[in-house]
C-alpha cells in the first residue's frame, strides 16, 4: 500500500506533505494526554512489532503494494494520536532506510497508512463498543471489524490520492482494494490476539478504558 515516489504530481505530494507534517504536529502536542510511563515500553513494542510485520509486502498494480497495516491496533492499545506517532515513525523510518514508500510521498503514507486507521479506526471502535453490550465477545469483535475496515479504507484512499493526484486512473486500482479486502482478515486476526493478549494480561494498558469488559475495567481500575 506504501505509495512510491513519482505516482502523485508535485502538487499532490506537496499538499499531503504540509497535511501529513500538521497531522504530525497536533499528533505530537495530543499525545501528551495518552502517554504514561507505564505504557512508554508498549509504544516501542508495538513499533518493532508493526515495522516487522510490515515489510512482508505482495506487489500490486499501480506500483504500490499489499502487507499488513496494524494502524488501527495501534490506535485501540496506545490512543489515537500515540498510534499516528508510531505509525508516523515507521513510515519515515521505512522510506529513508529501506526505500519502502516515496519520501515525496511520506504524508500521503500517513494520513492513508496512519491518521485514517489510528484516528478513524479508534473513534469507530469506540462507537460500536459504545453502541454493544459490555463483553469480551463484543470487545473483540469490534477489534477484529474496526481492523479489517481500517485496511480497506486505507486502501481506498491511498487509490484516490494516485488517482486524483496523479496520472494513473481509478479505474486500475479495484485490484488494490479487493487484495486487502483479503488481507484484512489477516489483519484483523492477528490485531484481534494481540489486543486478546494484552487485554486477559494488561488491561490497564489499553487505550479508552472506559469501554473495556466489565471485568477487564475493574481490573485496569
Amino acid at each position: 500500500m506504501h505509495i512510491p515516489d513519482g505516482l502523485m504530481y508535485p502538487a499532490t505530494a506537496a499538499a499531503t506533505g504540509f497535511a501529513g507534517a500538521g497531522a504530525v504536529a497536533y499528533a505530537l502536542k495530543k499525545a501528551r494526554d495518552e502517554l504514561d510511563e507505564q505504557r512508554i515500553p508498549v509504544v516501542g513494542l508495538a513499533a518493532a512489532f508493526i515495522f516487522a510485520a510490515q515489510m512482508v509486502t505482495v506487489p500490486v498494480a499501480g506500483g504500490t503494494s499489499a502487507h499488513l497495516l496494524g494502524g488501527a491496533m495501534a490506535g485501540i492499545l496506545l490512543g489515537p494520536w500515540v498510534g499516528v506517532l508510531v505509525m508516523s515513525v515507521v513510515y519515515f523510518v521505512q522510506a529513508v532506510g529501506f526505500a519502502d514508500g516515496g519520501i515525496t510521498a511520506l504524508g500521503a503514507n500517513i494520513l492513508c497508512m496512519g491518521v485514517l486507521p489510528a484516528v478513524g479506526g479508534y473513534y469507530f471502535f469506540r462507537a460500536l463498543t459504545g453502541l454493544l453490550p459490555r463483553t469480551r465477545a463484543v470487545y473483540l469483535g469490534s477489534v477484529a471489524v474496526t481492523s479489517w475496515l481500517s485496511i480497506v479504507a486505507a486502501s481506498a484512499l491511498a487509490s484516490v490520492f494516485i488517482a486524483v493526484g496523479g496520472p494513473l486512473p481509478l479505474a486500475a486500482f479495484p485490484i488494490m482494494i479487493g487484495v486487502h479486502t483479503l488481507v484484512g482478515v489477516l489483519e484483523a486476526v492477528i490485531s484481534t490476539s494481540v489486543v486478546a493478549a494484552v487485554l486477559a494480561t494488561r488491561p490497564d494498558l489499553l487505550a479508552g478504558r472506559d469501554r473495556l469488559p466489565a471485568p477487564a475495567r475493574e481490573e485496569a481500575a
